[in-house]
């Protein structure tokens, strides 16, 4: 997001709050809800944990400096004379927020398009739609743990 030209910070989830808390106090708990289903009693994390989406909504804020237009002049320099002069009112925008705001939704778009391209292969999305099906597929019944502690494959 802070590719976008003017954006100065991004923050996913509760990003900037969550960095002046305890880390007890950030977790976004994992339970199962009434359909049996696994989910998250909050969303701090913003839908992202370690790079990976917890199948929360995807929460991205971020943060614009303001247009720099001001109809006095400024205090600047004349590179061709070197003298001290203010600047020239040249534009009559003042808020490019409406433009941004799409702009931010089409980065996000793309981003979150490749990494699903790139975690679901294929050369179509109906190539793509029975993956994804399979993906949403987040029944705790449907894990295969067999009923025992989770191995790691080194025990003694």
């Amino acid at each position: 997001m802070v590719s976008i030209q003017a954006m100065k910070g991004a923050e996913i989830g509760s990003g900037f709050e969550n960095a002046g808390k305890r880390g007890s106090q950030v977790h976004d708990e994992i339970v199962i809800d009434e359909a049996g289903l696994l989910s998250r009693s909050t969303n701090r994390a913003g839908g992202l944990e370690g790079g990976i989406t917890t199948g929360e909504p995807v929460v991205v804020r971020v943060a614009m400096k303001p247009i720099s237009t001001m109809l006095r002049g400024a205090g600047s320099v004349d590179l061709a004379t070197g003298a001290a002069n203010l600047t020239v009112y040249e534009r009559s925008d003042f808020c490019a927020l409406p433009r941004a705001v799409p702009v931010g939704e089409a980065m996000m778009a793309i981003v979150l398009a490749d990494a699903l391209m790139e975690k679901l292969g294929g050369d179509s999305i109906e190539e793509m739609k029975p993956r994804f099906a399979a993906l949403r597929s987040n029944r705790l019944d449907d894990l295969p743990m067999d009923n025992v502690d989770w191995r790691f494959g080194y025990e003694v």
